[in-house]
């Protein structure tokens, strides 16, 4: 989570910094518009590259937790069922004999 903020914050930063620049910057109106049009379309296509491999990182833990679900939950069935057949081989040594 405090990566995602600290990416936000960055860009976010970056953002306003180069807005800032290009209005304070002696340049025609349609020439700061123009520039603005272009950072604001790099720091979009910026964004979209981060989020993909947001996405993509997000996606490969969502599948090792998955993996590591399965086989925890895949053990533990198997440990249950040895219990299980463990506490039968009991009951059937100590069933009382009339």
């Amino acid at each position: 989570m405090k990566n995602n903020n600290l990416a936000a914050g960055i860009l976010g930063g970056l953002a306003i910094g180069t807005v800032l620049g290009i209005l304070f910057a002696p340049a025609k109106g349609c020439e700061t518009r123009k520039k603005i049009a272009d950072k604001s379309s790099d720091l979009a296509d910026s964004f979209k590259d981060s989020s993909g491999k947001w996405t993509e990182k997000i996606a490969q833990t969502i599948s090792h937790l998955k993996k590591d679900f399965e086989q925890l939950f895949g053990n533990a069935s198997d440990i249950l069922k040895a219990e299980i057949a463990n506490t039968d081989n009991l009951r059937s040594i100590n069933k009382p004999t009339i």
